[in-house]
């Protein structure tokens, strides 16, 4: 599988001051390399279940934001990533993991924005990367966060224990307490999801923490506007 020479950095989601690659080329090669990954996982999904909302949706938006990313990059000369996604990914076998899986990764992108637009000077970029942040958290968050708890709010499910979600909160509240209280740590969204591994545990923990993690973040990023 042919790679990135900067696969390392494209993957850590965040800009290395120490690197020799120039900031405003981590920035850009950043988001448009997360941009590829968005389209390429909800095309994988939507392989398998069908043209399904709201991944549908959510794909051609990911095919704008990169759409708007790659002429910044031409226009001041950094090289565009490879988009080697498409061999990489591989999703859950139930539609509301995916959503899941939607979830945590519009919490990352986020996130991700929340770190390039920190090291960001130029209008015209802190403009993209603005709108692009908004869009993940005003729209694609919502939509799938919507679809988890329509899944694990239905009594009926067999899923639904009422136990074992107030115990899988538990587990994970003192962290996301951490990571809510100020601006959003990488190493803690890191740690959050090296513990939410989808292959590993079940579909209600997983959709559980990445409610109360969206719940967190949605309440502690408004209360900061």
């Amino acid at each position: 599988m042919e790679e990135n020479y900067d696969e390392q950095l494209l993957l850590s989601q965040r800009v290395d001051i120490n690197s020799e690659q120039p900031i405003i080329s981590q920035v850009l090669r950043i988001a448009v390399y997360d941009e590829f990954k968005a389209y390429e996982t909800y095309t994988k999904v939507m392989e398998k279940f069908g043209f399904v909302e709201p991944f549908v949706n959510i794909r051609e938006a990911e095919s704008r934001h990169y759409s708007a990313l790659i002429p910044l990059l031409e226009k001041y000369g950094i090289e565009v990533p490879l988009n080697n996604w498409a061999e990489k990914i591989e999703v859950p076998s139930t539609y509301v993991e995916c959503c899941e899986l939607g979830v945590a990764a519009e919490i990352k992108n986020v996130a991700m924005y929340d770190n390039l637009l920190s090291h960001t000077q130029e209008e015209d970029i802190r403009d993209v990367l603005f709108r692009l942040q908004a869009a993940s958290y005003n729209n694609h968050l919502p939509a799938f966060r919507n679809c988890v708890i329509n899944y694990y709010s239905v009594p009926s499910n067999p899923e639904f224990n009422q136990e074992d979600l107030m115990e899988k909160l538990g587990e994970y509240q003192g962290l996301l307490d951490d990571l809510m209280t100020g601006n959003v740590d990488q190493n803690k969204l890191t740690q959050l999801f090296s513990k939410l591994n989808i292959s590993m545990i079940s579909g209600l923990g997983f959709g559980s923490a990445s409610i109360a993690l969206l719940n967190n973040y949605m309440n502690n990023k408004n209360n900061k506007e």
